[in-house]
């Protein structure tokens, strides 16, 4: 088999700070920067040492006794892995003597080795056959019984991969990994001597134990004792194809490594700048949702909801999708259509259904996601620094003395960001965590925050001024940066506006919940402990103060010169893929590409030229907007593309009303989805799989979404889309997404530079790329921000409207589980359900007390908006008086109970504030039961179907 994986040079690569070095290794001289290994080295010269503990994810080991080198003038037979490079060395890798010193150890390893490398999965692939080759060992003196490990049982609890321990070597690659990668220490070798083996937590099984699947130990293992179980059942995999993943916002490069055109594994690309060569188990393994048998593949109609589904051919689909928005429009004017860009989908693909929104349909009736999710950020970032979107590189984290993180739980909603952000915490960085929750960055293996601000939810702002009334009133404001860089006049005002005592921690701790002296002391470590960097997440923008909350850190930041350089800066974690690219394309209805409002004359003039066709200065509707305007009558068409409205957005009983109240609502999606419920076309979507294009994830990064298999459904979504354009009327030619990015370019000042060519070269591209930086730019605003001096804005702190009481005296607060992504339409139908097969509602053991509730009880969760039930784990991670639970689960339509408040200046829901009651209950509400009955039969209908 011809090899596919990444070429592996034994270490790491050493920073290239200092000075070069040149040695002699085998009669050549090569020059490498000074801390480099001979191994890498040599290595880099074309030279491979036999190597098994040692690999370049890895710090050095120096285990496996393998990899000796000759060294002249110096006694012995050193690790090549662990001996730095010195000017002048000779070194000799291949010599008689190191040949026997070599074999000697390899004999040791294969008597304890099962001899079955013909059956063995993993032959062809195993770095400990080819090293028996490669010092030549032809016998074993010391036999082949082996008196170990030979009769262990295979570990196959995980559902992703196997651990044979009898092929075990125990070089601790995988115990490493565990280490030094992801940062759970889920791994050990346990026992001493030839009882040495690797255990799973205590030695329990993995599916049991503390590790979380994110694959480290099964891509660092040399052997076949860690392997995916795909892997065993469809064979080792003959090429590979670099792509993106398609879960959250940290946007990791996989190799998607196939045998012929049937996928195999995907395993993290080494050169991914987001990821490093790290993954989560979503990226990593749960990639079989795009061939489940419930995927819809073909189109299907039906004249009202109340209909079955007909399955038709795609010509027919989009012309009766064409007919019904020319009728709709016909009939009740150009307004009372819209559509709905996807964050799952590329930018390409969300470019193009703007653009038939406002060329096709002549309005800017468009939304997204992500303005249900992050649309704050957009619009406090761009107020205070002039650009919507974060300001750092996630490579920052590494320079970072001080990382406060708010609103944000990475090592769930993040992870492969979160594994970095903790090795940093690790090398002695101090760490702030604002969270109502007590997250697993409050305390885990060798992760401890130096403060948790507990905070009560919605009481954001007032916090974050409190901590700026610290820093302001001690006198621990960057003056000097401050009249350098921002608005002198305004920094006053808004420095005198946070000293007011009635701001101060002890004021305010009352309507917080979070102890004076703790804030104080976070507010201290924060401005004086060196780089600081702010990371936030849902729990800042989805809030009614959303907004005013990013801009309270964007002051804090600026008050303390932590913007603009590497190691600072303030930091949206994106929920999914795609988010930003969405935001960037144009998605909200008063903005086109780049952010430019519709009102803007030479913007829209620009469009106009380009498109062909007079655009609307007027702003469109939100997607609440659509659904008042449908239940109101005058909005009577919308265009999903690859959201599950009904069960991602608040108060799911009015987007119950505003769907039926409409004529034609198209899905375009994987699965039959809840939205899907309401709608009269369907037209099924591609994975990422099945498609090019590119993604941008949260540090502004384009990487591209390269093609793996040929779409099961016949098209791209981009391709779909242009159907439906063509049957508008619309002369749309494109015959490669390449195409589409080129006139997003062409539009779009910020992505003047950016093309599939540049990419492909570079690996990615962070944006702003243009003439000023033709290859990106990773931190934000060094030496001046983008909208000239910084904007410091007078936050002040305005509770809710959403109230507890005596009916409702609990705060519910929502997020996401580490094993689920979004409403859980893809890992639902992955093997991730093991890890989280229901939504459970955390509450805390007074409040629970107080109710007589038990773990795994029944409860209802009600609210104004709302009821529905689920089991309740009784847990210290909530605060007393606040509960939580996931909304992965469409069975339990968490969103049936969130309100339909919303952020003052975006509309972005208050998902994160919900007043509450919870009491137990004998089971599922018959909604539920109706729900559960239908998706079996609907179910069972597609699987025969399938048949």
């Amino acid at each position: 088999m011809a090899w596919i994986g990444e070429i592996d040079l034994g270490t790491k690569a050493v920073p290239v700070t200092g000075p070069m070095v040149a040695l002699t290794i085998d009669d050549q001289r090569v020059e490498v920067p000074e801390g480099t290994s001979i191994m890498r080295a040599a290595a880099l010269m074309g030279t491979t040492i036999p190597k098994l503990c040692a690999t370049d994810m890895l710090d050095s080991f120096g285990s496996c006794r393998l990899c000796l080198v000759e060294i002249d003038g110096r006694a012995g037979y050193p690790a090549s892995c662990t001996t730095p490079v010195a000017p002048g060395m000779v070194v000799r890798t291949q010599t008689a003597k190191l040949q026997e010193l070599r074999r000697g150890v390899m004999e040791l390893y294969i008597s304890d080795h099962p001899l079955d490398c013909l059956t063995c999965s993993a032959n062809g692939d195993c770095e400990l056959q080819d090293m028996a080759g490669a010092v030549g060992l032809r016998e074993v003196r010391y036999g082949y019984e082996g008196e170990n490990h030979l009769v262990a049982e295979k570990d196959e609890s995980n559902p992703y991969f196997t651990f044979d321990s009898t092929k075990c070597i125990v070089c601790s690659r995988c115990v490493r990994a565990c280490d030094e990668v992801q940062g759970t220490l889920a791994l050990t070798v346990d026992g001493r001597g030839f009882e040495s083996h690797i255990a799973a937590s205590q030695d329990q099984d993995f599916l049991s134990s503390e590790c979380v699947s994110c694959g480290a130990c099964v891509q660092a293992c040399p052997t076949s004792a860690l392997i995916e179980k795909s892997v065993i059942e469809k064979g080792t995999p003959d090429r590979a194809v670099v792509t993106t993943c398609a879960y959250c916002g940290v946007g990791c490069a996989f190799r998607a490594e196939l045998r012929g055109e049937e996928l195999v594994r995907m395993v993290p690309w080494k050169d991914g700048k987001a990821n490093r060569g790290h993954s989560c188990v979503k990226g990593r393994f749960a990639w079989g949702y795009a061939q489940h048998r419930e995927r819809i593949l073909k189109p299907m109609v039906r004249a009202s909801v109340d209909q079955p589904w007909r399955e038709v051919g795609w010509e027919e689909a989009i012309a009766h999708v064409a007919s019904e928005f020319r009728r709709i429009q016909a009939t009740y004017g150009t307004r009372s259509v819209g559509g709905i860009t996807s964050s799952r989908c590329t930018n390409e693909e969300t470019f193009l259904v703007q653009k038939l929104i406002r060329q096709g349909f002549g309005n800017n009736n468009v939304d997204t996601c992500a303005r249900v999710c992050h649309s704050p950020t957009g619009y406090g970032l761009k107020t205070t620094f002039g650009t919507s979107a974060g300001t750092q590189d996630f490579d920052s984290v590494q320079q970072a003395d001080v990382i406060m993180v708010i609103g944000a739980n990475p090592t769930d909603g993040h992870p492969v960001f979160a594994s970095r952000m903790k090795r940093r915490l690790r090398q002695g960085a101090k760490l702030i965590v604002v969270d109502p929750r007590r997250t697993d960055l409050v305390r885990s293996a060798r992760i401890a925050a130096d403060h948790h601000l507990p905070l009560k939810p919605g009481t954001n702002v007032a916090v974050l001024t409190a901590m700026a009334h610290v820093i302001v009133g001690e006198g621990l404001a960057d003056e000097a940066y401050i009249r350098e860089r921002c608005d002198w006049d305004e920094y006053q005002d808004w420095a005198a506006f946070v000293s007011e005592p009635h701001r101060s921690p002890e004021a305010t701790e009352a309507l917080t919940g979070v102890p004076a002296a703790d804030l104080r002391a976070a507010a201290r470590l924060y401005a004086t402990g060196g780089n600081g960097a702010i990371y936030y997440g849902l729990g800042v923008t989805e809030h009614s103060q959303g907004s005013s909350t990013v801009m309270a850190i964007a002051n804090l930041a600026m008050a303390t010169g932590n913007i603009g350089r590497e190691g600072v800066g303030v930091n949206p974690l994106r929920g999914q893929n795609n988010v930003q690219g969405s935001c960037d394309m144009g998605s909200f209805p008063h903005e086109y590409s780049g952010y430019r409002h519709v009102s803007d004359p030479a913007t829209r003039a620009m469009f106009e030229a380009a498109w062909g066709v007079p655009l609307d200065p007027e702003p469109g509707l939100r997607i609440n907007n659509m659904l008042d305007a449908a239940t109101d009558g005058v909005f009577k068409g919308l265009f999903i593309q690859g959201e599950d409205i009904l069960q991602s957005d608040p108060n799911t009983t009015h987007v119950a009303a505003g769907l039926a109240a409409m004529e034609c609502v198209v899905v375009q999606d994987l699965f039959l989805n809840e939205t899907a419920n309401y709608a009269h076309v369907f037209l099924p979507g591609s994975t990422f799989l099945e498609k090019d294009g590119t993604f941008t994830n949260a540090e502004r990064r384009i990487q591209l979404v390269r093609k793996v298999m040929a779409p099961l459904n016949g098209y791209a979504d981009w391709e779909i889309v242009q159907l439906v354009a063509r049957a508008m009327g619309l002369d749309w030619n494109y015959t490669h997404p390449s195409e589409i990015m080129d006139e997003v370019a062409r539009l779009t000042p910020s992505f003047a530079g950016v093309s599939f060519d540049l990419i492909a070269e570079h690996g990615s591209i962070q944006w702003p790329a243009n003439d000023k930086a033709p290859l990106g730019t990773p931190t934000m605003h060094i030496g001046g921000f983008a909208r000239g001096k910084g904007k410091f804005v007078v936050t002040d702190y305005v509770a809710t409207d959403e109230k507890t009481g005596p009916r409702y005296p609990l705060l519910l607060t929502t997020g996401r589980i580490l094993s689920h992504y979004n409403v859980g339409a893809q890992t639902r139908r992955t093997a991730n359900v093991a890890w989280h097969p229901e939504d459970l509602l955390e509450i805390h053991p007074l409040d629970a007390e107080n109710r007589g509730i038990k773990d795994r009880d029944w409860v209802y969760l009600r609210s104004r908006a709302g009821e529905t039930t689920l089991r309740a784990t009784v847990t210290e991670r909530v605060a007393p008086g606040v509960v939580y639970t996931t909304f992965h689960h469409p069975a339990t339509q968490a969103n049936v109970i969130t309100t339909d408040y919303s952020d003052w200046a975006t509309n972005c829901p208050e998902y994160k504030v919900t007043a509450v009651q919870v009491g137990l209950s004998n089971g599922p509400s018959d909604w539920q039961e109706d729900y559960a009955e239908q998706a079996r039969l609907s179910r069972r209908i597609l699987v025969e179907a399938a048949e």
